[in-house]
This record gives structure tokens, sequence and C-alpha cells, in this order.
């Protein structure tokens, strides 16, 4: 049997994107499995959830935006750190880039070596790559909760971190009028979870079920399709606890056994390859998730730094 391409390497083809209105001023834009990016319309300005890959990426998504409201951008909102999701922030011009201090913390530490590590797993989504201008830094931060009045009738947009998850710094954006959240990668819709930066027991467990407290009426996940109404919601945060607890339950009983980083991975794909294994990106982030998670098990407190080597040391390893 061949090697499988290297994570999403070989994954070339353009995804199709769809601006969805899930209430009045209220976007989301959504492409097959790719990052998932929202705007919230304020009385006189705009609020913007993610900042995709490159500026390039991001101005194709304000174009869409654009079609329906001219709104300045005042926020710009970081769910976490990853490149994906930030180093294309240059394009939206805010007045605030807004993040978790975790995040801020995370940028410092790791931000150059998780830049190259993605573009090297994903480079179908770093469009124009020299378009980046550098590292993103928040201008703005937060340690549990702030909001920002959106004006006239619209109400409030409430930003939370509610526990480590994804990483340490995910944070939330929810509007409870509309009973909407933007949940950022701690929760899929339909698709796999990238789990190499994460805590996955107290994501699994406390994080999750905060989250499930808002009893959300619409909920836009990292990837994959909006959850719309609460039995959609409330399917997508449990597919999330159930890949999670399947891959505690697997790598901990490996480790268990006296077992190698490469039983667990063979124990967590067996397990989860039927229910999942369709779903975007789940090769791509099986061995990852499973390095990350047998560190955590054996007492290792915080994710070691992915860099591009250590991706390939990994991938070579457990999908060679």
């Amino acid at each position: 049997m061949s090697a499988k391409p290297f994570a999403s390497s070989a994954d070339l083809s353009a995804k199709e994107q769809t601006l969805e209105v899930l209430a009045d001023g209220v976007y989301a834009l959504t492409a097959e499995g790719d990052p998932n990016i929202g705007a919230i319309e304020a009385e006189d300005f705009l609020v913007c959830f993610e900042a995709l890959a490159t500026p390039v990426a991001a101005r194709k998504w304000l174009a869409k935006l654009r079609e329906h409201t001219d709104k300045p951008v005042r926020y710009l909102v970081l769910s976490h750190y990853h490149a994906v999701r930030v180093l294309g922030a240059s394009a939206f011009d805010a007045e605030i880039i807004l993040a978790h201090e975790k995040t801020r913390d995370l940028i410092e530490e790791r931000g150059k070596q998780d830049w190259e590590s993605e573009f090297g797993r994903m480079p179908r989504l770093f469009d124009e790559p020299d378009s980046i201008p550098g590292l993103t830094w928040p201008t703005q931060t937060f340690s549990e909760r702030t909001t920002i009045e959106l004006g006239g009738e619209r109400g409030q947009l409430v930003l939370e971190h509610v526990g480590r998850g994804h990483t340490e710094g995910d944070l939330l954006a929810w509007l409870p009028k509309q009973k909407i959240l933007f949940a950022g990668d701690l929760v899929e819709s339909q698709a796999a979870l990238y789990t190499g930066d994460a805590f996955h027991r107290e994501w699994a467990t406390g994080t999750l079920d905060r989250v499930a407290e808002y009893g959300a009426e619409a909920l836009i996940g990292g990837r994959g399709a909006v959850a719309r109404g609460r039995e959609a919601v409330d399917a997508s945060i449990a597919q999330t606890r159930h890949f999670l607890d399947v891959m505690i339950r697997e790598v901990g009983a490996a480790q268990e056994k006296g077992g190698t980083l490469k039983d667990a991975f063979e124990a967590c794909h067996a397990a989860l390859v039927d229910r999942y294994g369709a779903w975007p990106i789940f090769e791509h982030c099986l061995p990852f998730d499973v390095s990350r998670l047998w560190d955590e098990l054996s007492g290792v407190e915080r994710p070691v730094i992915w860099t591009a080597e250590r991706d390939r040391e990994v991938w070579d390893q457990l999908q060679g």
C-alpha cells in the first residue's frame, strides 16, 4: 500500500463557498469543510469573526459580505491563534483586533512555527501567501468575558472563554437576542476534530458543558455546515464530545496495555473511521490528535509546539 499524501497537501480542489444570512445582519460563510467565518452587523459598524489564512483569501470573503453591507469593520474577533484563522487579518482594516489573552501569549510563543506548520499541512488555504504581512497581533484582549453593544434593537454580542479545549485560548461569540453562537473550533458540525493543541479531558467535559448551556438555536462551528435548530446544535456538540471521548478511551487503553503511540493511533482510527472517516480532514488530523493526546495522558500538561519538521516525523510514524 502506498503512503498517504501528507496531511491535506494533496487537497487542491476548490471548495464551493456559501454565504448564509442567519438573522438580520448575521452572516456565516461555509465552504465544504474549509474553515468557517462570519460577521455581525451593529448599528453603524461590523464585527467580523475569524480572518482566514491570507489577506487575499479574506478580501474574497469581504467582497461577498459587501454585497449585503458597506459598514466599516470596527472589531475583528479571533477565536484562537491558528494560522488559517488569523493571518488574513490585515485585509479587514479593523479598528480593534480582539482575542483572548492566552491567544496573544500563544502567538508570541509559537505563532511563527504554527504558520510554517499549517502552510505545509494545508497549502491550498494559503491563497497568495506572499500577501501575508507577518504575524497577526491582537490589539485588545480579555480573560473571561467581554461584551460589544451593537446599538439600536440589535442587542449585544457576548465574547466568552468557557474553558480550555481546542487550544488554551478559545473564545465564543454569542448573540443572546438571536440565540446564535459562533463556536470556533470548540464544536464541529459534520467535520473531524483537530486536537493537536488541545486539552482533551477538559474540552470533553466542562468546556462542552458550558457550550451546551447557551441553548443556541443556530451554531457556526469551526468547519462544516451551520447547525440550525436545537436538535442540530445538540447533535453537533454531541458529535464533538463523542469524538473526544472515543479518543480518550482508546489512547488510554493503549497506554494501560503498555502499547505504543502507533498502537494508540491504529486503535483510534479503527474506532472512529466508520462514523467519521468520510468527513473533512479526518485522515489529516488524526495523527496529530493522537500524538497530543498521548502526551496529555502521559502527563505533558501543555501541547508541544508543532513545527514543519515535527509534523513530518509524526505523519511518517503514524500514517506513512
